[in-house]
């Protein structure tokens, strides 16, 4: 079986958050002291995918190469493709057919943020399954905005409602999806929703009839964030910012987590650190290093 790979889909035009984004890809808006896309990444580093590829559209791609280049300076491979028309979430896999070959793969919203305790056992457990899908679902208090898992006496998924009006359950189907290859045909199957949209509740209702739906419950102490609206991005800087003052620790920080999976060392980290070194982010990079020395002597 192939490696997984990841996909960020940051294509859209942003239109909920104009007119900030009609100069600017949302996916490229500062969520505290980091570019919004940097969260989605990290995320991805974290399940251990370090083969990326970043669907966007034409006018931003030269922006995001600009950000995050071919990857290889924390230790990845990221490609880019062009999203011509935005015709829903699952058209990110045919855009990315020849990327993702014959592997199993993960899609991630560019809008998406997690974060909060086990995060990274979930996320790696996922990783190491290749068989069927496995998606997260969250608590939220405005199920009928989302895509809603339904579940039987038993705890077992029997559906998915895509915006329901009366909704059974708290528990919306977020912004990340671990897929096996079969992904690529069903995706080729798919028909248009009324909206004139494919549907990504449609493609996970496909795997719940083959019986090979998995859903993870997201509990109290994780954090999913949609940062697509005014009032939601705010929310998400604020979260962050109070998140990193308190504990000293950054969130969505794909140089520390490219060095403590080992896949750049101490002197890779120090090149990229003094690029960011007046506003205090490369402090933080050194300081990983200084502190991890300290410890071993």
């Amino acid at each position: 079986m192939s490696k997984r790979k990841g996909i960020i889909l940051a294509g859209g035009t942003g239109s909920r958050l104009s007119p900030i984004t009609l100069g600017v890809s949302k996916q490229l808006l500062p969520v505290y002291d980091k570019p919004m896309i940097y969260y989605p990444l990290s995320t991805l580093m974290l399940a251990g995918i370090t083969e990326i590829l970043i669907i966007t559209n034409k006018k931003d791609k030269p922006n995001f190469e600009r950000l995050l280049k071919d990857g290889q300076q924390i230790g990845i491979n990221i490609k880019y493709a062009i999203q011509d028309k935005p015709e829903g979430i699952p058209q990110a896999f045919t855009i990315g057919e020849s990327f993702i070959d014959d592997s199993p793969v993960t899609l991630i919203l560019g809008d998406n943020l997690f974060h909060g305790q086990d995060l990274i056992s979930k996320l790696q457990k996922c990783n190491s399954l290749n068989i069927g899908a496995n998606l997260f679902a969250y608590p939220v208090r405005d199920p009928e905005n989302y895509g809603v898992a339904e579940f039987n006496n038993k705890g077992k998924l029997i559906n998915i409602i895509e915006k329901p009006k009366n909704p059974k359950t708290q528990y919306a189907i977020t912004g990340i999806y671990f897929y096996d290859n079969s992904v690529i045909e069903r995706t080729k199957m798919l028909k248009k929703s009324v909206r004139g949209e494919y549907e990504i509740t449609d493609l996970n209702l496909s795997y719940l009839k083959d019986n090979k739906l998995n859903v993870e419950l997201m509990g109290r102490g994780m954090a999913w964030l949609d940062t697509g609206n005014f009032e939601s991005l705010h929310e998400a800087s604020g979260y962050i910012r109070t998140l990193e003052h308190r504990q000293g620790l950054k969130v969505g920080c794909p140089e520390e987590i490219a060095w403590r999976m080992g896949w750049i060392d101490n002197k890779q980290l120090s090149s990229l650190a003094i690029t960011t070194s007046k506003s205090g982010y490369g402090e933080y990079l050194i300081n990983l290093i200084s502190k991890t020395k300290a410890q071993t002597q």
